[in-house]
């Protein structure tokens, strides 16, 4: 988390200052979204994207809760929506959501996305 927060230049202590967090009120530092995203985009790719030829899109991010240091993050996703390519036969657009979900079984974060991929022949 530290480490991401760095590399994205985001220095808001809601990831890095524990002192600063204990008067907040989740009381201790807060996970990056934006890591949770990454991972939650992440985990998804084998079971959705990971052929696409292209991502199209990335919408409606909602951080439902907060992910805490420890906690363990788990991904699910379902297709919204199947499009064949205007311009290409041989390709399609798939759009779909998907979920982070910790330990608790609550909901994290929320994203829809499109990518691109090949149609079966």
């Amino acid at each position: 988390n530290h480490l991401f927060s760095l590399l994205t230049m985001n220095d808001n202590p809601l990831h890095t200052d524990e002192n600063y967090m204990s008067d907040h009120q989740h009381g201790r530092t807060l996970v990056n979204g934006l890591l949770i995203m990454s991972l939650v985009v992440g985990m998804s790719v084998r079971q959705t994207s990971g052929k696409a030829i292209a991502n199209l899109l990335y919408e409606s991010v909602t951080h439902d809760g907060p992910t805490f240091h420890g906690d363990t993050i788990y991904a699910e996703s379902e297709v919204i929506e199947v499009t064949p390519s205007r311009s290409r036969d041989d390709r399609g657009m798939i759009y779909i959501e998907s979920r982070g979900i910790n330990q608790k079984g609550d909901k994290v974060l929320t994203l829809r996305r499109k990518f691109l991929v090949k149609r079966k022949a």
